[in-house]
């Protein structure tokens, strides 16, 4: 086999990484390696959603069949229900005050069978499990400018280019802003975007087997369509997946004062179902009786990044929530990666991409991908405050409802490829300028 020119390690098995990896194995003259700290790749959560541009992207890597298998309906562009709003937080029956419609609606799935579509067409020989990476050396260690990389079980490996896809706690980007600032006399303030912080808000997960909200008379509205319950510093966000078999639910609580600070205890544990009920007691019938039949409820803390000024240092670069980890009220952090990875691909892949332009490559892919990603991680924190009237609005309905949809504005802003054509653009006119130099 011919050498490859050059060798890609990615560091993390999520969505991010393995769409990346996915996306890069149409290149035959890249070499990859999926490192994974767990013994399997594994998704926790439930639900995961994507909008049209994502469903665009799934399609272009050739994925379309096989993730339209498992959606909650076929996927189609007719126009769709992307939420339905209503305003909640009473004891008697509530109303919707807007409808959020576009095409394709939104595309829901299950977590983990989304990413067994993807581990499906990775190559047999690119994963390695339980590799935690610990550090990363980008001295030179060879006659080739070699990254060196140090696992926890005591091994290393090299490669030629990291990507940290290593999550919202990544410890590249640890590693990436500590070295920036100690080594390079970067800016010390950016030691503040190492550690994630917390929205203040708390997330309460669960799923129900759909024949549990249907009774002789009726059936629950959020069995066919995505719903958002809203009230006062709390909103349950619903819908089906798994082709309508379940329902996942997400029920949040906030304390908005407590944004920016540090969450202590662990992230995710398990919870009584009494305390889910008690925080929402005195809520419409059907978003109470849609909680009693989640039985083993999981606690959440919903944490954020503050945005990144950068993504891209030397031969090191961030991805998916490593780079933009966000809260989920857009329902786009899956589908930010997705789009991380699949530019990411594109411009490594193009045939004018070698070793020695790297740089110019991931110049491109940072000049594309971050302003769009902290736009939405701005505007996902944004949309989670207008669903619990804490936003400028308030409890104006009349007037929130449209700004709710406005703020997926930026989904239609341009398109995948268009994203691609630019940053294939930009990379050929940075490598021009540097060949002048």
């Amino acid at each position: 086999m011919a050498t490859p020119k050059f060798r890609v390690a990615i560091c993390g098995g999520g969505i991010g990484g393995l769409t990346l990896a996915v996306g890069l194995s149409r290149y035959p003259d890249i070499h990859i390696d999926v490192y994974e700290a767990a013994g399997q790749f594994k998704e926790i959560g439930a639900g995961v959603m994507v909008w049209e541009r994502t469903w665009k992207i799934l399609e272009l890597l050739g994925l379309g069949k096989e993730f339209g298998d498992i959606a909650h309906a076929q996927p189609n562009r007719s126009l769709g229900v992307g939420f339905d709003y209503r305003k909640s937080d009473q004891p008697q029956e509530g109303f919707r005050f807007y409808l959020y419609q576009v095409p394709y609606g939104c595309i829901r799935f299950h977590r983990a069978q989304f990413l067994d579509v993807l581990v499906d067409h990775l190559p047999s020989d690119v994963a390695h499990f339980g590799k935690r990476l610990t550090s990363y050396d980008t001295s030179a260690t060879s006659t080739r400018p070699e990254i060196l990389l140090h696992f926890a079980d005591g091994s290393n490996a090299t490669c030629d280019l990291l990507i940290g896809c290593d999550g919202i706690k990544s410890v590249i980007r640890k590693q990436m802003l500590e070295d920036h600032v100690h080594k390079s006399g970067g800016d010390p303030t950016l030691l503040k975007h190492i550690e994630p912080i917390w929205s203040g808000r708390i997330a309460y997960r669960g799923l129900i087997p759909t024949n549990r909200l249907k009774t002789d008379n009726k059936e629950h509205r959020t069995i066919q369509t995505p719903m958002m319950y809203c009230g006062k510093s709390k909103h349950v966000v619903s819908y089906g997946i798994s082709r309508g078999s379940i329902v996942n639910v997400v029920a949040m609580a906030t304390q908005p004062h407590l944004y920016g600070t540090t969450y202590d205890g662990p992230w995710v544990k398990e919870c009584g179902r009494d305390e889910l009920l008690e925080c929402f007691a005195g809520w419409e019938p059907e978003v109470e009786e849609m909680l009693q039949c989640i039985e083993k409820p999981t606690k959440w803390a919903i944490c954020e990044l503050r945005p990144l000024p950068f993504y891209v240092q030397g031969r090191v670069a961030l991805l998916g929530d490593a780079a933009h980890g966000m809260t989920p009220h857009q329902g786009a952090g899956a589908g930010q990666a997705i789009e991380d990875a699949y530019i990411l691909a594109e411009v490594l892949g193009h045939p004018s991409t070698t070793l020695s332009t790297l740089p110019q490559a991931l110049a491109a892919y940072e000049a594309v991908r971050l302003p769009m990603a902290n736009h939405v991680l701005r505007g996902s924190r944004e949309s989670g405050n207008m669903y619990e009237f804490n936003g400028p609005l308030g409890d104006d309905l009349a007037r929130l409802g449209p700004q709710i949809g406005k703020q997926w504005d930026w989904v239609w802003k341009t398109t995948p490829l268009e994203e691609r054509e630019k940053a294939l653009r930009l990379s050929m006119q940075r490598r021009a300028s540097t060949a002048k130099l």
